[in-house]
């Protein structure tokens, strides 16, 4: 007899940021090269976890604020894009190997990152990974085959 633990998410998943040409990203070395051995990633907060329960909450709230005060169910793109940084923001971990042009850390970073159009490439990854609860599964769950719905053995 198995229990569910086995294929409860984890709360955390790591992404690998690419860049604009869809080419990974990794920091400079030395050299001004890009390193291999500093791989520029997001950790973010998958769906099994408070922090991106609680950041659901929060854009749920967001919008019905909006709603009320509007008198309307729509959003301007800016609001919206400012929604999903807030969403964003809250459900990142940190970024490894990059860092803020102006000094910023933590989510004062994030918010950075996200909020710039430039770099729009990485909040849509971010956001794509962010809602995928495949992401954060352990990859060593068996699944059973498609057809049989019988465990293997």
């Amino acid at each position: 007899m198995s229990t569910f633990k086995q294929f409860e998410m984890q709360e955390v998943g790591i992404l690998h940021l690419r860049d604009a040409e869809d080419t990974l990203m990794y920091a400079a070395g030395p050299d001004g090269e890009p390193d291999p051995e500093k791989p520029i990633r997001a950790h973010v907060y998958g769906p099994g976890s408070k922090q991106y329960a609680r950041a659901m909450s929060a854009k749920a709230a967001r919008w019905l604020k909006h709603r009320e005060r509007k008198g309307k169910a729509d959003q301007s793109a800016e609001d919206k894009a400012l929604d999903q940084t807030e969403f964003l923001v809250a459900c990142t971990k940190m970024i490894e190997n990059a860092e803020s042009d102006s000094g910023a850390t933590g989510e004062a970073f994030f918010a950075e990152v996200y909020a710039n159009d430039k770099l729009s490439f990485i909040r849509d990854q971010v956001n794509t990974f962010t809602n995928d609860t495949a992401n954060f599964t352990s990859g060593s769950t068996k699944r059973l085959p498609p057809s049989s719905g019988k465990a293997p053995g």
